[in-house]
């Protein structure tokens, strides 16, 4: 029993950890300033854990202006390597917050699924470009209909896996926008 008892207050202490470094951080990414691109990225409702901070770190490295958390809870920042203090985040709970905002500012919006008809490589991007990332399991958490002007984009693929994980999706999507020469 005290092993197992150990083991769990290991995890517990592990956890407390990683919630220390998330607060200090987040406070920190308030004086985060934007990138010299214009595209945001949104990540609506994906697991915490793993592919947020590397899509921070992406992030950072391509330039992005911006990064909107929808109903994103706490993640580890260290597999970031300090790209959650350089990228500024935006916190919502629900995807029309985060439209709004956008719709606002003048950003034409992109969602990436597998089912859409435009491939990547296609689209032309306007420099205020927001490409949504959904959940790799159940997808966006809005229904597209009620946002139709949202343009579908999707990353063909040869193989016969169903979708690419959702951080390497969103360095491609990050890298293209670049490619286009809407580079500073």
């Amino acid at each position: 029993m005290s092993q197992k008892r150990s083991s769990r207050q290991a995890r517990l202490e592990r956890r407390e950890q990683m919630l220390r470094r998330y607060e200090k951080n987040r406070r920190r990414n308030l004086l985060a300033k934007p990138g010299p691109h214009d595209f945001i990225i949104v990540l609506d409702h994906l697991k915490a854990g793993f592919n947020v901070p590397k899509i921070f770190r992406s992030a950072e490295a391509f330039g992005a202006h911006e990064i909107h958390l929808i109903n994103i809870g706490p993640f580890d920042p260290a597999t970031a390597k300090g790209a959650f203090r350089q990228v500024p985040a935006r916190f919502f709970s629900v995807f029309a917050d985060s439209y709004r905002y956008l719709d606002d500012q003048g950003y034409t919006l992109y969602a990436l699924t597998p089912q859409s008809s435009c491939p990547l490589h296609e689209a032309r991007f306007p420099a205020k470009s927001a490409f949504i990332f959904g959940h790799e399991e159940v997808g966006l958490s809005y229904d597209p209909v009620e946002y139709p002007e949202i343009q579908g984009l999707h990353i063909p693929q040869i193989g016969r896996v169903e979708s690419l994980n959702v951080s390497i999706a969103a360095s491609d999507v990050m890298y293209d926008y670049l490619r286009q020469g809407i580079i500073k």
